[in-house]
């Protein structure tokens, strides 16, 4: 399919690697030219250079904190006129006891997961709108549909971006402009086997038990590669996509039981 984004602009954060480099990589494919953002510099130019080599786009590079205020300015000065937004914060769950947390981690929390993505979306909204086409996807979780003990923090901030969304896109979609939330599972990414790992020292058990454990509670029997939440944020970023706004889309293999 002809996803009709040739030519168009998109702002990519935490795009070095994982899910945030599968979305860069799938739009160019697309022939999207990129703004990439994350804050390694080295680690952020090898996947630029990677991703002009296999599709000829135009890549711009941010190296800067996408979750501070000084960082999402540059990113956006340095946007321009984006079309695309692919909103991801980049930082992994940390699991914690809701006993433990100060109002300092949990303003720490929402600055991350809430303030980052909201501030930023709000950011490219305006020059969208003017120019009638604007797609702007989040990157959450999946557990912010049947969110899990020890990660109270980051799925409230999570889900209370999610409300924001619901109630910015039902002002934007008449300039066709929709804003989405793609929420994965279990990805076969860095940070998940850091998670992993994490998991198996807290658990006294080995890490191989922790990963077969995992994919045996994923109905499809695997992890899934990070090209397919790639692919799925391009289609979201489509021209055909225009109708389809202020969802959670759920990309985990089939873990969510739930309808709806």
């Amino acid at each position: 399919m002809e996803l009709g984004l040739k030519g168009r602009r998109a702002i990519v954060s935490a795009a070095s690697r994982g899910l945030g480099r599968a979305c860069a990589f799938s739009l160019a494919k697309e022939g999207v030219d990129l703004v990439l953002n994350a804050r390694s510099a080295d680690a952020l130019e090898a996947t630029a250079e990677e991703i002009r080599e296999a599709t000829g786009v135009s890549v711009t590079t941010v190296a800067t904190d996408y979750n501070t205020v000084e960082g999402r300015e540059e990113i956006l000065a340095k946007g321009g006129e984006v079309d695309i937004l692919v909103a991801n914060p980049g930082v992994r769950q940390i699991p914690g006891e809701y006993e433990d947390w100060t109002r300092a981690d949990w303003d720490q929390w929402f600055d991350v997961h809430f303030y980052s993505s909201l501030e930023m979306i709000t950011g490219v909204l305006p020059g969208m709108r003017e120019r009638k086409f604007g797609r702007v996807v989040n990157i959450s979780v999946s557990f912010i549909k049947f969110p899990q003990p020890h990660f109270a923090h980051s799925h409230s901030a999570r889900l209370a971006l999610s409300g924001a969304i619901a109630s910015l896109v039902k002002e934007t979609v008449r300039d066709n402009v929709t804003i989405n939330t793609v929420c994965p599972g279990f990805f076969d990414t860095d940070a998940l086997h850091t998670n992993l790992h994490n998991h198996a020292k807290r658990g006294n058990t080995t890490y191989e038990a922790i990963v077969e454990n995992r994919v045996q509670s994923v109905p499809a029997g695997r992890f899934a590669d990070p090209s397919e939440c790639g692919d799925l944020v391009a289609f979201l970023s489509s021209a055909q996509a225009g109708f389809i706004v202020g969802q959670n889309i759920i990309n985990d293999g089939g873990v969510y039981q739930g309808l709806f």
